[in-house]
């Protein structure tokens, strides 16, 4: 059953108490947006997805999206629902008040978008498409396409696309055939066709602003040679509002395992106008502007519909009765009893709800540094959050994604036979959450991106943004106490990420492909060892807080009691990787390709 509440307490607590201490608070220009005052942004956040966008779940995915002569339909109910959510300003929550947005806080956006995300994650694809395209044009754009398009994509009045894939070209975009062909009045004209594009077309708002990669007629080959265009559906008239079509046509929609509420269209474009956004033959950097930004939303993404399949999941142990407890009857007024109560349900239960509580934990520590790294006025703290940014970007895009379809299929499990059919709502969760670990660059392409790009990247600078905080925080809190069982696997788990660091770094300069083979392992254990952290100081403040005594020692218990469960029996993963990168390439590369 969809049972979707957002997680609040939880969320005030990772805002406001967990990164307290981390060196990317205190932010001036923040300054206005007091606990008191997110707090109510994050409640009303919580009614509108759980009154508005909740309802619309199932039956968009039962309904999806429809194609006819090329104009795209969506399900009954959203685009009313969208346009409760842009009157409402949840569309410009975090953008840019230049252009009209409210400016708030990337600490405050990203759990915003991951209630979103839990209680409709197809809807969340429209709005969130064009909160990356603004980024990208606002960091690349010339002053006159800002002026035209930024405050009507800001608002949500217009949408906006990011489109790279092409029929033989994915991650390899060097290969792309989209043209771009230079005009007297400095427009282009594109000629090309794109596949797997996001909300290409639909019925929700009066324009759809694409971002398209495309060649020049003298671009060198490969990603040297591409370059980005804005390409509008319609272009405007002269007041600004939609005027003549732009030859931008859907051909058609895919038909998809999940997200079926998500027009993902094939694109194409028949002499197009366009405009070059940024310089010629730079569009990768300009793009990825726009995916780096999309690749943390993306990690949000899987954290909503998990956090989703967890209360589901919570929701049926409770009410599912099953067999007798193995130690005693526990409900006697009951055939039986909840299964709830049994060892293995328990399991699931608590692996569902620390892996959403660690990528809470994790992202609300990133998204401080994002806030940190556009805010902060000293120099220090916004090089080490973009350096913090930069290395964790891959981590949290994988690791949540990953753990995410993990927590969907348990969910799954944890119903059983009921969990299969449809009925239930569940199994949506997990052709849902599939496609995270796949767009925005493979899980394996950002594991490779880790220990490619961002380990060696200026000696290894960007390493030490992770690896100072936690190695303070265990010669800190070494001693005796309840914390010092977990100090002591957070500790061995360091050891093993240091160990594997170094053993990457030797070996890959030899051999690129030790490092290849490594890149997931890699990840997982660098991403096991933030979670431990965060894990052990929520432990330690909720100690605290204990002590102190007041309303909510149950939330603060049930804090401890997570933790024991994650150090126990989630943490003692990262032994396992550590084994796997040690044992290095060899028996992965050894049969021959004739014998697969």
């Amino acid at each position: 059953m969809q049972v979707y509440e957002a997680p609040l307490r939880d969320m005030r607590f990772v805002l406001n108490e967990l990164h307290e201490d981390d060196g990317f608070g205190g932010i001036a220009a923040l300054a206005e947006f007091t606990p008191d005052l997110t707090g109510a942004v994050l409640e009303e956040a919580a009614r509108i997805c759980q009154e508005v966008l909740l309802p619309l779940n199932r039956s968009g995915d039962e309904e999806g999206c429809h194609i006819e002569n090329g104009v795209v339909r969506t399900p009954k109910g959203f685009a009313d629902a969208y346009s409760q959510f842009v009157e409402g300003g949840w569309a410009s929550l975090a953008g840019d008040p230049q252009w009209g947005g409210q400016g708030l806080p990337e600490a405050v956006n990203k759990l915003v978008e991951e209630m979103i995300c839990g209680a409709n994650v197809s809807f969340s694809l429209y709005p969130g498409l064009t909160h990356g395209a603004t980024t990208a044009l606002a960091g690349h754009g010339s002053e006159d396409l800002k002026q035209a398009y930024l405050p009507k994509m800001t608002s949500g009045q217009w949408s906006g696309t990011m489109c790279l894939t092409e029929a033989h070209c994915g991650t390899d975009l060097g290969m792309l055939r989209t043209r771009a062909v230079p005009q007297g009045d400095g427009s282009y004209r594109l000629t090309g066709s794109k596949i797997f594009i996001s909300a290409g077309e639909h019925d929700l708002t009066e324009n759809i602003v694409h971002l398209v990669l495309a060649r020049l007629p003298d671009a060198p080959e490969g990603t040297k040679g591409i370059s980005l265009f804005l390409v509008p559906k319609y272009l405007p008239n002269a007041d600004g509002a939609p005027g003549a079509a732009n030859g931008v046509s859907c051909a058609a929609i895919e038909h998809k395992m999940g997200l079926k509420a998500s027009a993902t269209c094939q694109m194409n474009f028949e002499e197009s106008t366009g405009w070059l956004v940024g310089e010629p033959n730079k569009g990768m950097a300009a793009m990825f502007t726009m995916m780096n930004t999309e690749r943390v939303s993306v990690g949000i993404q899987g954290l909503g519909v998990a956090e989703a399949a967890y209360q589901a999941a919570v929701w049926y142990a409770k009410e599912r009765v099953q067999g007798r407890s193995l130690s005693g009857v526990k409900r006697p007024d009951l055939p039986a009893d909840p299964i709830i109560v049994h060892p293995d349900v328990r399991r699931m239960l608590m692996t569902m709800r620390c892996w959403n509580e660690g990528c809470r934990a994790i992202s609300g520590w990133v998204s401080r540094a994002l806030d940190a790294e556009k805010y902060s006025d000293d120099s220090e703290v916004r090089a080490r959050a973009e350096d913090f940014v930069a290395l964790m970007t891959p981590v949290v895009k994988a690791l949540f994604t990953d753990l995410a379809f993990d927590t969907a299929n348990l969910a799954v499990q944890c119903y059983g036979g009921h969990g299969y059919i449809r009925e239930s709502g569940v199994e949506q969760y997990v052709r849902d959450s599939r496609i995270a670990m796949i767009y925005e660059g493979t899980n394996g392409v950002q594991a490779l991106d880790l220990v490619g790009r961002k380990l060696p990247a200026h000696m290894g600078r960007y390493l030490r943004s992770f690896f100072h905080p936690v190695s303070a925080f265990i010669e800190e809190n070494g001693g005796e106490g309840p914390l010092q069982p977990m100090i002591v696997g957070l500790n061995q788990a360091f050891g093993a990420l240091q160990l594997a660091t170094g053993m990457i770094a030797q070996r890959g300069l030899k051999d690129p492909e030790e490092a290849g083979a490594a890149a997931t392992d890699y990840l997982r254990l660098l991403g096991l060892v933030a979670m431990g952290y965060c894990f052990a100081r929520a432990a330690k403040i909720s100690v605290a807080r204990l002590a102190e005594g007041g309303d909510d020692a149950a939330f603060y218990k049930a804090k401890i009691d997570t933790a024991a469960f994650f150090f126990d029996r989630l943490l003692p993963q990262a032994t396992a990787c550590f084994l796997a990168i040690k044992a290095g390439k060899k028996s992965m590369m050894a049969l021959e390709d004739e014998a697969f």
